[in-house]
């Protein structure tokens, strides 16, 4: 079994509860992006695989998510969370000169994921997206044509054709089942245009994850953002009849080896 710990990093707004899983002799670093609403704490499945694949595997809970500080699910502006997110990558670095970094982000954290590679992507020797929130995703410019954002969370059907997913994700007190806020749909539709407008992240390597019936975040409007977003090192694998997270789907075990496949030939490279 993997080592596992947590400790608390001082973020841009405030505490940030990291968790970190490791083995012996890593001989990478995985820097795990978590989305909307939830916490690092759903990706115990995906940090083991890692580990037991060499990697020294970490991520925050994003400020206002999880066990980190702040108002519930308030994000006003993205850049402060790519820098809450160096933060933990440099902690990664100080611990464990010299190893290489991958980022991986699922939807919102796939949006933090992007920027963060435009930002700091000379450190990196991969980025790996999973039903990313990126390029044309209609909801901010939806909602925000609304006077009054409605109460609607997240259906916990819309994750994955496994039902045991959503009745656990349902169940989780560490996850908001509340509305957005009109600050970080604000702040997302920001983020997007910068993402677009920054450019693409060059010879970087990017692995885009998709399952062709995720209703959270469509697969044409991310296809858009990722196409733009690379600079021609794209490998993408898109899983027939999944929903929105593939690393929880019931077709998890190919996500899995298109993901550790291609880490393989990263670190060969």
């Amino acid at each position: 079994m993997p080592q596992a710990r947590a400790y608390h990093l001082t973020g841009t707004r405030g505490t940030l509860a990291v968790r970190e899983w490791s083995g012996d002799r890593p001989r990478y670093l995985a820097l795990v992006v978590h989305g909307y609403g939830e916490h690092i704490g759903r990706y115990v499945p995906l940090a083991e695989l890692l580990v037991r694949h060499g990697a020294l595997v970490a991520g925050p809970d994003h400020m206002g998510h999880g066990e980190s500080a702040g108002e519930r699910v308030l994000i006003e502006d993205f850049e402060e969370v790519v820098t809450d997110v160096h933060a933990v990558a440099r902690r990664l670095h100080e611990d464990r000169p010299g190893l290489p970094l991958v980022v991986i982000g699922h939807s919102m954290g796939g949006l933090i994921a992007a920027r963060y590679a435009q930002r700091y992507g000379e450190s990196l020797a991969a980025l790996v997206l999973s039903a990313p929130v990126i390029g044309d995703w209609e909801l901010p410019r939806r909602l925000l044509a609304l006077d009054e954002i409605p109460d609607t969370p997240i259906s916990p059907a819309a994750l994955s054709r496994d039902p045991a997913v959503g009745a656990a994700y349902a169940a989780d007190p560490l996850v908001w089942h509340g509305p957005m806020k009109r600050p970080t749909v604000e702040a997302f539709a920001r983020t997007l245009d910068t993402v677009t407008e920054e450019g693409d992240v060059g010879p970087l390597p990017l692995l885009w994850l998709h399952g062709d019936d995720d209703r959270l975040v469509p697969l044409p409007g991310s296809r858009i953002g990722v196409e733009q977003l690379s600079g021609g090192k794209l490998t993408e694998r898109v899983f027939p009849g999944a929903r929105h997270e593939v690393f929880n789907e019931t077709c998890k075990a190919e996500a899995y080896e298109t993901l550790t496949r291609f880490l393989d030939g990263v670190l060969a490279g």
